[in-house]
């Protein structure tokens, strides 16, 4: 069997692999910033030729005016490297976003272990950063050619030049070495911490009118901000190598330039240097040592790698694969057999078997923490067991293709994340208006749309909801369902008017029906009842048999 996975590539990601993602526009950029380079190692030279024209007392307007061309021709390639940059930058992040997004989307069974605000900062945040690996990349290539095509020159000038030039230099690598260490480490500690912020800010927006509600605002406050700290700890440190950096730089920068000097001195004193070339070899000297474009680049890459690093780790996720089977003829029958689920600290569900014939009603019930939303997550396929199968129509749920499960298995939750741009599109994504309507009609929410200002077109932000309106919602949403639909405490916001008439609806369509709920009404109601306890499953059989244990009636008192 072939499986079909998501359209995410499974090659790792890595920072040379977000460079080679920006090859299309990194030759114009390495074309540009080596012929700025070429022209400002050319310069000099220029010069030199200009002030030794004029002390021979010849007219010295070529040389002025090649000059003058080499630093126009010096801002042109800056503009066009700065353009080049900046769309690359943009397409890569925008690369990264896409595919990242799409993984995010394509594991939920491991994504759970990212706070959402944390990955909310990955995308933007990091995404950016990250975007800058292939033009820090050129740009760490070319800031490396003034120090070596001075050094060129020298040597041509004067092999003693060079001599003096060369130990300078080493003592420049020394202080970029030390550099990029240090900001390399405090660049990914001040992203982690970014994350961290962004999560606890993106919860309690969540819960704002809770904390409102709880007079609880200046707490909260603190908590999101109790990070400031640490991001402040690591912003400083990134400016403390900065400065460490220029420091140093102030003693090897300036010695390499004087040492240059002092040769040329001699040299100029004994006839081996003409007055220009002294002033081209001062000039070389000063930009082969110089830090100030050397420590941004250096920044720059150290920053990408970190961003990169992170990303990284949801783009490790493992995409969820499909099979290629389609469903056989039946009426939804589900069944569990030894199936086990492990959590990051141990087993969520463990060895659960049962099975619910097609077209019945099965309640699962439980106290907090025995494992029941992991199970409706697990029967509609958002997360696999580590061990053990469960099967559809006798078929394992892995086997089947993307649509075909998909199409008969859907989830309702008790808190629906709701999205799309209206609400006919959060409550049928892609789907035409007559089976959204049909949906909305049939769990009691078409009377709710139908008094907004642009009913189903509404945009969503603007629609006012409660609890239970936002269930129906979600419940609409996941009306498709041919076979299955699994119900997470999905009607615990409405009525118990409202709740029964939405049951007998799915009644009506011979779904199997799944349904996680503390109320003991529904149990009662239901063809069986899978009593789980600390992620096993303690029993199985009709709510009024179970209703003699006393642990099991503990259950429904809350």
């Amino acid at each position: 069997m072939t499986a079909e996975t998501d359209a995410t590539t499974e090659v790792p990601l890595t920072f040379g692999a977000v460079v080679r993602q920006s090859r299309a526009w990194l030759p114009l950029i390495g074309a540009a910033a080596l012929l700025g380079s070429l022209g400002m190692l050319a310069l000099p030279l220029a010069l030199a030729a200009a002030v030794d024209t004029v002390a021979a007392g010849r007219d010295a307007t070529g040389p002025v005016a090649a000059a003058a061309g080499l630093v126009l021709l010096g801002v042109a390639c800056d503009l066009a490297e700065a353009a080049a940059e900046t769309s690359c930058a943009a397409g890569a992040s925008a690369r990264l976003r896409t595919g990242l997004v799409r993984r995010m989307l394509a594991a939920p069974h491991r994504i759970a272990r990212f706070e959402p605000g944390d990955l909310v900062a990955r995308m933007s945040a990091g995404a950016a950063d990250a975007g800058h690996a292939g033009p820090s990349t050129v740009g760490a290539i070319a800031a490396a050619l003034p120090p070596l095509g001075s050094l060129a020159v020298l040597v041509w000038l004067d092999w003693r030049l060079a001599a003096a030039f060369a130990a300078g230099l080493a003592l420049v690598a020394l202080v970029l070495r030390l550099f990029a260490r240090q900001t390399a480490a405090a660049a990914q500690q001040y992203q982690a911490a970014q994350g961290e912020m962004a999560a606890r800010l993106t919860e309690a927006i969540e819960g704002s009118r809770t904390i409102a509600a709880a007079g609880t605002t200046g707490a909260e406050t603190r908590r999101v901000l109790a990070g400031l700290p640490d991001l402040a700890r690591h912003g400083l440190a990134t400016w403390k190598a900065l400065s460490a950096a220029g420091a140093r730089a102030a003693i090897a920068g300036p010695l390499a330039t004087i040492g240059v000097l002092a040769v040329a001195g001699f040299l100029v004193s004994g006839g081996s240097l003409t007055a220009g070339e002294l002033l081209a070899a001062g000039q070389y000297a000063m930009m082969g040592a110089g830090l100030g474009s050397l420590t941004g680049v250096v920044a720059a890459v150290a920053r990408a790698r970190a961003a990169v690093a992170r990303l990284a780790d949801v783009h490790d996720l493992s995409a969820m694969s499909y099979g290629t089977d389609d469903l056989p003829a039946g009426p939804g029958g589900l069944e569990f057999t030894s199936v086990t689920v492990r959590g990051d600290t141990g087993p969520i569900l463990r060895d659960v078997t049962f099975r619910i014939p097609g077209g019945a009603l099965a309640a699962v019930v439980g106290t907090a923490g025995s494992g029941k939303s992991t199970l409706a997550e697990t029967a509609v396929r958002l997360r696999d067991p580590d061990s053990g199968t469960v099967t559809l129509d006798g078929r394992p749920l892995p086997a089947l293709s993307r649509t075909a499960l998909r199409t008969a298995a859907g989830l309702a939750t008790a808190r629906p994340a709701l999205a799309g741009a209206t609400l006919a599109d959060a409550m049928g994504p892609g789907r035409p208006r007559a089976a959204v309507t049909a949906a909305a009609t049939a769990v009691g929410a078409h009377d709710f749309a139908a008094r907004l200002p642009a009913t189903y077109d509404t945009p969503l932000p603007e629609v006012p909801m409660s609890g239970g309106e936002a269930q129906r919602i979600g419940l609409a949403r996941a009306w498709h369902a041919e076979r299955l639909l699994v119900l997470d405490d999905a009607t615990s916001s409405l009525d118990v008017l409202s709740a029964r008439r939405i049951e007998d609806a799915l009644a009506s369509t011979g779904r199997t029906r799944l349904a996680v709920t503390y109320d003991a009404a529904l149990a009662a109601r239901a063809d069986l009842v899978v009593w789980l306890h600390e992620g096993s499953v303690r029993a199985v059989g009709r709510h009024e048999a179970l209703w003699t244990d006393p642990d099991y009636r503990a259950v429904f008192a809350r």
